[in-house]
């Protein structure tokens, strides 16, 4: 039997795998673009991250991709952090 414990998330791993996932795909999805002129999902991209300095461009990939990974780590460990104390 499972105790109580082992339900639990550990925050920064959880936070820390999703955050090289989505920056990962913010890579990958700029390169594509640049690759085929795709633009729909870099359009999306740019709405969140265009004013600070995102663009379809490898530096711009690369800053989009710090910024989310950011995003995404501070996200993922609230979500998880909130989960254990509902648990």
């Amino acid at each position: 039997m499972k105790t109580k414990s082992s339900q639990k998330l550990n925050p920064t791993k959880l936070a820390l795998s999703a955050a090289i996932v989505v920056a990962t795909i913010i890579i990958l999805t700029t390169f594509i673009e640049m690759l085929t002129s795709f633009s729909s999902a870099t359009i999306i991209i740019s709405s969140f991250y265009g004013n600070i300095g995102y663009s379809v461009t490898i530096t711009g990939a690369f800053i989009g991709a710090i910024y989310a990974f950011v995003d995404t780590f501070i996200l993922f460990w609230i979500f998880a952090w909130l989960y254990n104390k509902l648990l």
